[in-house]
């Protein structure tokens, strides 16, 4: 099996057990189910599952890649009311699902003027560029669900535009 990866030297566990760096070979990988690990300074490790089957393979991990694909069910509160949906993200930005279409958006992340989880008010605001300003929170009051869904909308925001 040929392991590499897009950042030169990172570091390859099969089965939690150290064999290199990328480039490699793994030749005693025996068939059946294994765990690849593959880490490299200054990028999220990768973890994945894979079948070996007896020939040879080529595993190719890349970390420079944006990955992002994080949903949320949220409570839209209105000045009056509110309404029940989910939050979307991947790396072509953001939406908001629910039963109420003129309620629901779809922006890229450039449209956004203001991304900002406050979490003593268990609120994530929305403000979109020349739009409407949306205020939500978690079903079951989780400011932690927020937070994590903040985060990781940010921290693929940072990748994109570098």
């Amino acid at each position: 099996m040929r392991i590499d990866a897009d950042v030169p030297r990172a570091q390859v566990f099969i089965d939690r057990q150290f064999v290199g760096t990328t480039p490699l070979t793994a030749e005693s990988v025996k068939p059946g189910t294994h765990q690849i690990n593959v880490t490299a300074e200054g990028f999220d490790g990768i973890a994945q599952t894979i079948d070996v089957e007896p020939g040879p393979r080529d595993l190719t991990f890349r970390f420079r890649e944006v990955r992002l694909d994080a949903a949320l069910a949220v409570v839209h509160k209105h000045r009056v009311g509110s309404c029940r949906g989910r939050l979307v993200a991947t790396v072509d930005g953001i939406r908001y699902e629910t039963a109420d279409k003129e309620d629901g958006f779809t922006a890229p992340f450039s449209d956004l003027e203001s991304f900002q989880v406050d979490y003593q008010d268990k609120n994530l605001r929305v403000k979109l560029r020349k739009g409407r300003q949306f205020n939500f929170t978690d079903p079951d009051g989780n400011a932690d669900r927020l937070f994590v869904f903040h985060r990781d909308v940010e921290k693929a925001r940072q990748k994109l535009s570098q």
